[in-house]
């Protein structure tokens, strides 16, 4: 039986990779470019309804306020297969005119034709 290996350096530069850009299209309100980090099928669940596929991950962010960013820490990581990487972080989402929203992220990044994306992504508080 083949075990998960755990968190590696060479898994958290991956997972840094992919969310540097997320955090950047998020904290300059690009819902495209955020869709952009996602496998074309992503399941994306973030605190609304589930969506599947980019579109979705762009609609979710475009409703986002302006002003919000997102700072994140990454807890733990695990390589699943060579070409599939789990990720726990923690994530505060700041607000202008409202407490920052802290919530736990789990994610699954898929090595694809066109490198590291986030393939499924779930937010709990």
């Amino acid at each position: 039986m083949h075990r998960a290996t755990t968190t590696t350096t060479d898994d958290e530069k991956i997972l840094h990779s992919v969310l540097d850009g997320w955090k950047t299209a998020v904290d300059r309100h690009q819902p495209d470019q955020v869709a952009a980090h996602f496998t074309e099928e992503a399941i994306f669940q973030g605190l609304h309804p589930y969506t599947v596929g980019r579109p979705g991950v762009a609609a979710y962010y475009d409703a986002q306020p302006l002003g919000l960013t997102a700072d994140y820490r990454i807890l733990e990581t695990r390589r699943l297969a060579e070409d599939l990487l789990l990720g726990y972080l923690t994530v505060d989402f700041s607000f202008t005119d409202r407490p920052t929203l802290t919530v736990s992220l789990g994610l699954l990044l898929q090595h694809t034709d066109h490198g590291w994306a986030i393939a499924h992504y779930q937010v709990s508080r």
